[in-house]
């Protein structure tokens, strides 16, 4: 309700649209409302207005077109909740729409970047999304295929290790 009559009041100011700037410099001109699918730029709309551009340093411009995407896609469309535990690796099963799952089938690097940038801009069906493709890309590993694939060093000497798994023995229980 909060978020309708700021956007209200924007509208009749005759701003519809709110401008978003990365942090390397580039501006997207949003709908206020798809712009507001993050609670932090909604935070900002609603102490500043819609007349400043908003700055997102901590966003590059390639993933913020990403995440805006995004947000277009499911203004008005809120995806449905993801199953957890997560039953399989294959998202679709999971509960969660082709065109969700497609988006993000991206690179590691990318896929992080928009981990990051849902999280920075506290968009949470974004953020739920994106962590559960990376539980799918480790559901079924074990320890050493999720070192391999995420590329993590091993630092533990196997004495470490074999501590570790003692203590948390519980938790391959579950």
């Amino acid at each position: 309700l909060r978020l309708r009559a700021h956007c209200l009041r924007c509208a009749m100011a005759g701003a519809d649209l709110v401008r978003l700037v990365s942090s390397q410099g580039a501006v997207f001109e949003v709908e206020v409302e798809v712009a507001c699918m993050s609670k932090l730029v909604q935070n900002m709309v609603e102490d500043s207005g819609c007349d400043e551009d908003i700055p997102l340093p901590n966003v590059k411009t390639s993933i913020l077109s990403k995440v805006l995407d995004y947000c277009k896609h499911h203004q008005g469309n809120p995806p449905e909740d993801i199953r957890k535990p997560l039953r399989s690796t294959d998202l679709v099963e999971c509960g969660v729409s082709k065109w969700d799952a497609e988006f993000v089938d991206l690179s590691q690097d990318a896929l992080f970047e928009l981990i990051l940038a849902a999280n920075y801009l506290d968009i949470k069906c974004l953020l739920d999304l994106t962590c559960a493709k990376v539980a799918s890309m480790i559901k079924g590993k074990t320890p050493e295929e999720i070192r391999r694939h995420f590329h993590i060093v091993n630092e533990f000497t196997p004495e470490d290790e074999a501590h570790v798994r003692e203590e948390n023995r519980w938790c391959e229980d579950l």
